[in-house]
């Protein structure tokens, strides 16, 4: 079935939302999973949405970050938002306020309205210096189109 990501992550999507078919969330991350590993950024954040809330598959924040920070560096601006929740959480990964910030700001840079209100709730907790750390770091991920970011 390679090659044929995109429809793997739209059956996936139909499983999940039960759109044709009967709702299935293991089905659904079945197909994910395939187009997933053939890069498709939407099928990588539905495996991280999925896996974070434990949605046909036990809950499991090292997948879901697994497939958030996949589906992040490629622009995906909810996946940046769980990534950013993550890391102000400690989920899955190290918590970071200064890493949650800086994918927080990029997701409300994309147009996430919950990225910002979540960043600026982190930004409370935050020094200065650590807020002025998170920003750099999230102008050269963007000027770096998302690589090496995390």
């Amino acid at each position: 079935m390679r090659g044929y990501a995109i429809a793997q992550a739209s059956l996936g999507d139909m499983y999940r939302r039960g759109l044709g078919v009967p709702q299935d969330d293991a089905e659904a991350i079945k197909w994910f999973r395939l187009a997933a590993a053939q890069g498709v950024a939407i099928a990588q954040a539905s495996l991280g949405e999925m896996y974070l809330y434990g949605q046909g598959a036990i809950s499991d924040y090292g997948e879901a970050a697994k497939w958030n920070r996949l589906a992040a560096a490629q622009g995906i601006a909810s996946a940046q938002a769980s990534l950013g929740v993550m890391y102000a959480n400690g989920q899955g990964v190290a918590q970071d306020y200064v890493r949650a910030h800086m994918w927080l700001n990029l997701s409300g840079a994309s147009g996430d309205a919950l990225g910002t209100t979540n960043r600026d709730i982190i930004a409370a907790r935050m020094t200065p210096q650590q807020i002025a750390e998170a920003q750099t770091m999230a102008r050269e991920c963007q000027r770096h189109s998302f690589k090496g970011c995390d």
